[in-house]
């Protein structure tokens, strides 16, 4: 019988998670330095992906971690910032943060408070949907968060890592024995725009991940470059805010119309693609990160409805000058005038640019480092990927110079070369979080059996006395 309350279902998923509680102990030892508690985990990001992942490691008894994000409650990840899109582009049925237990999902989440037939009512979920969902999360599972904290560096302490955060202005320290990056796509790397855009003022143009003031842009000649999802919906918002024109400039001569990651939504691919080989790893990951995503057509409809938009394809941005207010663009087909740019330009791989893993980034061995593909698929952008080992951790540029950094997993789109869409995806969560989570329980399971050792050769618990059920029974 389906919950008809959220108090409901939440007394059900209580039950849920009774009866898969097995094994119930807490059964990682815990660690001190010099009197200091040391962390098991410290998971950096409370969205949806580190929300999943912390959620995972609960359920293995994991249970001595911390996550922490550096926004307030309610305003982790990207849905109630830089996300215009009205919804998710995941179709509402794939389980995500929930691992495979329904009582957990949204869909349950959601038909709890407004019932089946409303869930069959939309196609996608809304993005502030899926932000309550994620809060009714963290709430029910009492997941460790501590908001507006920020992460700003690690290094190694002794058998440990010591974090650095900030939080009310005041650094502090932690300890922990794993870290786990799961803040993002940019954290491993910068949102990028071209050079002759990011050299006009500030004030006449922003990147898709930007604060924008949509509303100055009433009455504009608005520029967007680039062709891709978030591109279509910054335009969207422009066009909705009353901008006078749009323009769209796509390099490419035709619009990427296919949806490559569909063919990838299958358990092997989600489960086993990290397992092939580095050359096949690569050949397959060039050819989808080279193409590119595709829009919902929702999106597309969205923009093309108005009509005031241009879409103008084989236009890649050669110059860009300023005359007065007027920033005039040069294509291989003209010059274009606007009053405000937005670059949807995409997002470059570079770990040495975060300024939180200085002292990591140069002992991290990059694809580059590690393998070299034939000529006709060579690729700077793909080459600048973390090369991560089978539990999603970095792995040493130079083996031996620095072993710590192999207690740093990467859980954000720096995995997708090495694990395809596992890091930033939601339909992948079922297949990434379990391979994250039992790689960090077998590490520290490993790095404490002696301690194990000696509690299994010392366990002298007998199951029953030596006075007969006979005898007993007359005492």
């Amino acid at each position: 019988m389906k919950p008809n309350s959220l108090a409901q279902l939440e007394q059900d998923l209580a039950r849920d998670l009774q009866l898969v509680a097995y094994p119930e102990a807490a059964w990682v030892p815990p660690h001190h330095h010099n009197d200091t508690p040391v962390l098991d985990v410290l998971i950096v990001g409370g969205g949806q992906g580190g929300l999943a992942v912390a959620a995972g490691l609960l359920h293995e008894r994991i249970t001595n971690i911390l996550v922490v994000d550096e926004m307030p409650q309610g305003e982790e990840g990207i849905w109630t910032r830089y996300a215009r899109m009205h919804t998710l582009r995941t179709p509402k049925h794939i389980g995500g943060p929930d691992l495979g237990l329904p009582s957990l999902s949204f869909q349950a989440w959601f038909e709890a408070q407004h019932g089946a037939e409303a869930f069959q009512g939309f196609k996608y979920i809304a993005k502030e949907q899926w932000q309550a969902y994620l809060g009714w999360f963290r709430r029910v599972l009492n997941v460790p968060v501590q908001n507006k904290t920020r992460f700003t560096g690690v290094r190694p302490l002794g058998a440990y890592l010591q974090a650095t955060v900030v939080s009310g202005g005041l650094e502090r320290q932690l300890l922990t024995r794993k870290l786990v990056l799961a803040g993002g796509i940019e954290t491993s790397g910068y949102w990028w725009m071209p050079d002759e855009i990011a050299a006009l003022p500030g004030t006449l143009r922003a990147h898709t991940e930007e604060a924008i003031d949509f509303d100055a842009l009433r009455g504009k000649r608005v520029a967007v470059i680039g062709a891709g999802a978030s591109a279509f919906d910054n335009a969207a918002v422009a066009l909705e805010h009353g901008a006078a024109q749009v323009r769209m400039f796509c390099r490419r001569r035709e619009l990427q119309r296919v949806q490559p990651y569909k063919i990838l939504a299958y358990p092997g691919f989600l489960r086993h693609f990290g397992s092939l080989d580095d050359a096949t790893r690569w050949r397959t990951m060039n050819h989808l990160l080279t193409i590119r995503e595709a829009l919902t057509r929702e999106t597309w409809d969205r923009v093309t409805r108005h009509a005031n938009v241009e879409i103008i394809t084989g236009a890649p941005i050669e110059g860009a000058r300023l005359e007065g207010n007027v920033i005039h663009l040069h294509t291989p087909g003209g010059d274009h005038a606007a009053d405000f740019v937005i670059a949807g330009t995409g997002f470059e791989m570079n770990l040495a640019s975060r300024p939180e893993l200085a002292g990591v980034a140069e002992h991290v061995a990059s694809w580059a480092d590690r393998y070299e593909p034939p000529l006709e698929e060579r690729s700077r952008r793909l080459g600048r990927y973390p090369y991560l080992n089978p539990g999603m951790a970095f792995t040493e540029k130079n083996p031996g110079a620095a072993p710590w950094i192999g207690d740093i997993h990467c859980y954000n789109f720096g995995a997708t070369l090495s694990f395809g869409p596992s890091g930033s995806s939601i339909s992948a969560m079922k297949f990434a979080v379990p391979r994250l989570v039992q790689a960090i329980g077998r590490d520290l399971f490993r790095a404490d059996f002696a301690i194990h050792e000696k509690q299994i050769s010392s366990y002298d618990t007998p199951e029953f006395p030596l006075v007969f059920a006979r005898d007993a029974a007359t005492v």
